[in-house]
């Protein structure tokens, strides 16, 4: 059998781990930690489901009640979104959507810009950990994502009771609880400005067209 010289299995190994951490790096993925709940085993939703918000027209669910959500946070935290007395955003984001992607991060400037006043909850959905940029969990600390996130069951009960129809989804409820506005796809940072803004002016909300989604899968 030919033998090799140590430096060069010593090469080889070096340049397997760079691949490795290159392959890392691009799909931007990282490490479960144990204990962590990347996909929740049960959601509970309290009152009625929105309706899926339609590609065009008018928005059926504004003026409606938005459902209560009650999960975990990645952690394994108890946590609920709605009856909060105040109003409020629910942000919904799958780790694979490119759109998602680019949105979290205007959402984090907006936020270390004191521009967004009222509180935000993500809803971790649509996981898939055969999918890029698994975990959600590693995705969202990466990039600095400030507000609490429930873990959504794999079936999608959150995105499902508030109508989502593709990511990312934006849901806006003003301080009795009611629906103000939906959105689903990009929206640039000078409309998202705007929109809460008016979410904490209790005006109607200026709901700009947008540039992408991603369907569900």
């Amino acid at each position: 059998m030919t033998s090799f010289p140590r430096w060069l299995w010593a090469g080889v190994a070096g340049v397997l781990i760079v691949a490795a951490a290159v392959a890392v790096l691009v799909g931007g993925g990282g490490t479960v930690k144990p204990g962590q709940v990347e996909i929740a085993s049960r959601v509970r939703v309290g009152g009625a489901a929105l309706p899926t918000l339609p590609a065009s027209g008018a928005d059926p669910a504004v003026g409606e009640v938005a459902p209560t959500l009650t999960g975990v946070t990645f952690s394994g935290k108890p946590l609920s979104i709605g009856n909060l007395g105040e109003a409020h955003a629910v942000v919904f984001v799958a780790h694979w959507c490119p759109h998602c992607q680019a949105e979290v991060p205007r959402i984090v400037a907006l936020t270390e810009a004191d521009q967004i006043r009222v509180p935000v909850f993500g809803v971790a959905t649509g996981t898939d950990s055969a999918a890029p940029n698994y975990p959600p969990s590693a995705w969202l600390t990466r990039v600095g994502w400030p507000y609490p996130v429930l873990v959504d069951t794999a079936a999608g009960t959150a995105a499902n009771a508030y109508g989502l129809p593709s990511y990312p989804f934006l849901v806006f409820v003003d301080a009795q609880g009611r629906v103000a506005g939906r959105v689903s796809g990009e929206v640039a940072p000078a409309d998202l400005a705007q929109i809460f803004a008016a979410l904490v002016a209790a005006r109607p909300l200026p709901l700009p067209g947008v540039s992408g989604a991603s369907s569900t899968r």
